[in-house]
């Protein structure tokens, strides 16, 4: 795979089949976790997307987030659970909240941390990602937090080196550590996951944000609600699990969470959008809007915020926002995911 390759969002979804009996298992395997005295553990090696997680793994890294959260909490906030490890942050994409979190995640964790400008390296020179990633291998890299604009990157990179690969984004495929964090602000926030109404809103074609949120979220019983125009918004997205539909009023009135996507004019054909102007006046989250919801509604966006499109600036920095708490939790999930995919066992090795 060369940095000229490209992602496929529609090819993604017919890889992502949701099919009942599928449904059926996830449910099974919450109702094992919480049932079982026996907790899950981690065997992973790397975390690549959300889609082949079970729920009881999902909820095994809330729980170990849980812990480092409260490590955060604490006069002295570094653990040292990876001193003397090597983590490299490979984002070919930009970034700010998830290169800046991963970055600190790994220095709360003592290990020494690497960042890669792709802007500044031999990818500029025609260097293939596979001959990049080898020679960082050849350095000793431990673990290596990959972003890349071409769906699969992270997968192909894991075939291909020893390291421990986590996927910070890779074309409009997934963002499994962003869909972690979303869950556990969720979580912490109403006390459950399950039989909550979640609407996702905005640009879900184009966004790895939306699927990997898909995954969590249904793999855990949310009931999810996809809403945007049309062409964002295809029906067969319904095939994952999720109702789709083109009616702002019926995808919030009943929403317990809203999560807000900006529209992502970077992976996206002019042709698909309506326009800033229309789309605002159709699909924004706005003072009209918010009051046709419930009280208690909880607001989310993964960022960066377009404020007066996607969503009022006023609503973005209101009571029913976490916007900002997403953002710290990511800081936990993160430690939480470089301390499993390094041989970390969980919450009680942490808490010990």
């Amino acid at each position: 795979m060369s940095r000229h390759e490209h992602q496929q969002p529609a090819s993604a979804l017919s890889e992502n089949r949701f099919t009942a009996e599928q449904n059926h298992n996830t449910l099974s395997g919450r109702a094992r976790y919480f049932a079982s005295s026996t907790r899950v553990t981690w065997n992973r090696k790397h975390l690549l997307d959300i889609q082949s997680l079970s729920a009881e793994e999902i909820l095994f890294v809330l729980d170990t987030a849980k812990t480092f959260k409260a490590v955060g909490e604490r006069a002295i906030k570094k653990v040292p659970a990876l001193r003397g490890k090597t983590v490299i942050n490979l984002f070919v994409e930009p970034s700010t909240r998830t290169r800046i979190s991963f970055e600190l995640a790994a220095q709360r964790l003592t290990a020494d941390v690497i960042n890669f400008s792709a802007e500044a390296s031999s990818l500029k020179k025609g260097e293939t990602l596979k001959d990049t990633a080898r020679n960082l291998e050849a350095l000793n890299a431990d673990i290596i937090i990959i972003r890349h604009s071409a769906t699969g990157a992270p997968h192909f990179l894991s075939r291909v080196v020893g390291s421990s690969i986590i996927n910070a984004g890779d074309g409009a495929h997934e963002h499994p550590t962003q869909a972690l964090l979303d869950v556990f602000t969720i979580r912490e926030k109403k006390g459950r996951i399950e039989g909550l109404n979640v609407t996702i809103l905005g640009d879900i074609l184009y966004s790895r944000v939306a699927r990997s949120n898909i995954w969590a979220l249904t793999k855990l019983g949310a009931k999810v609600t996809l809403c945007g125009p049309s062409t964002l918004v295809p029906k067969v997205f319904e095939q994952l699990g999720c109702r789709v539909t083109y009616n702002v009023q019926e995808a919030i009135e009943n929403a317990d969470i809203i999560n807000l996507l900006r529209i992502q004019h970077e992976r996206q054909r002019a042709s698909m959008f309506p326009g800033l102007g229309e789309y605002t006046a159709l699909f924004s989250l706005n003072k009209a809007r918010l009051a046709l919801t419930k009280p208690d509604v909880m607001i989310m966006h993964p960022g960066p915020i377009n404020r007066g499109v996607e969503i009022d600036s006023e609503i973005a920095d209101c009571g029913r926002s976490v916007i900002l708490q997403q953002v710290t939790n990511g800081l936990a999930i993160r430690m939480a995911v470089l301390f499993l995919v390094s041989g970390g066992k969980g919450p009680q090795e942490i808490s010990a």
